[in-house]
């Protein structure tokens, strides 16, 4: 049976899987920019990133299968995610920073929290799996390529929330504040950049482009208790392939992360993506640490 099974995803064009790659890489992307963001300017390694995600794909779905649109339950699941992680940040993250406590202590207590969203979600909700209220849409034939209607949709709105992030870092005061804290913060500090604005504003953005990333993803499976759990491994590979605390470097990291996961289905079945992620990520960790990019926003 597993031979029949290889033999079935062999058949698969490789066009197809350069496309779903870029689908899975477009999604990953969004949540590695908010990672990597959290890091850069927080010093946060946050393993409960990926509940997060799960947590804004949850509230899109409650959202939507009580008749709201779905691009206004992606909104509504974004505001929802964000409102989570500033409690977060003011009950656990900010009183953590005052301790000053270790790097180590943080990435416990992130784990615990990542196991408190995700059997609160279960608690919930259930521990089944979850779809939008959606009509079927027929695949859109690309080039000879048939692309699914939500491969599509996820990669245009992955592009426009980039490329608002880009706007946003590059061209507005709270951008330019969030770039010099990720530099020096005792400096941005002195400078009299508002620090504690520049960490809200951190979360905001970063729950936001979550939230996204965690609904545009149940468009192209399910929305399930685990889902944002299975993506961490993929995250934190693509921030590390990138450059850890550059959002660019994240952007092509997930891409890269995205179509070796995809690229390696007719080889070694889709149990094994996750795999290799891991084994890019070891590998950029022997050859060059400090990943394609200088770790910097």
């Amino acid at each position: 049976m597993p031979i029949a099974h290889n033999c079935i995803l062999a058949q698969v064009p490789t066009e197809q899987l350069i496309v779903n790659g870029i689908a899975l890489g477009s999604i990953i992307a969004l949540a590695a920019i908010g990672l990597t963001l959290t890091y850069g300017i927080l010093r946060l390694s946050n393993f409960a990133h990926g509940d997060f995600m799960t947590l804004g794909a949850y509230f899109t779905w409650l959202a939507n299968i009580n008749g709201v649109n779905i691009w206004i339950s992606m909104i509504l699941g974004a505001v929802g995610t964000v409102l989570v992680m500033l409690l977060s940040e003011l009950w656990l993250w900010q009183p953590m920073r005052n301790a000053r406590a270790s790097s180590t202590s943080l990435i416990i207590l992130s784990i615990g929290l990542a196991l408190f969203l995700r059997n609160g979600i279960i608690f919930i909700w259930g521990g089944g799996n979850q779809s939008y209220n959606l009509p079927v849409v027929p695949a859109i034939d690309l080039m000879g390529v048939k692309v699914a209607y939500y491969r599509i949709i996820v990669v245009v709105m992955a592009v426009f929330a980039i490329a608002a992030l880009h706007f946003l870092l590059q061209n507005t005061k709270i951008g330019k504040a969030m770039r010099a804290v990720a530099d020096n913060v005792d400096l941005a500090r002195v400078s009299g950049i508002n620090v504690e604005q520049v960490v809200i504003w951190t979360w905001v953005i970063t729950g936001t482009l979550t939230a996204f990333g965690g609904a545009m993803y149940g468009l192209i499976t399910a929305v399930r208790p685990n889902m944002g759990w299975f993506l961490i491994l993929p995250m934190f590979a693509s921030v590390i392939l990138g450059g850890i605390g550059n959002p660019y470097g994240a952007i092509l990291g997930a891409i890269i992360i995205g179509l070796a996961q995809e690229l390696s289905v007719p080889w070694l079945g889709s149990e094994y993506k996750l795999a290799v992620a891991l084994v890019v990520m070891v590998l950029m960790l022997l050859i060059r640490p400090q990943g394609l990019f200088r770790g910097t926003i």
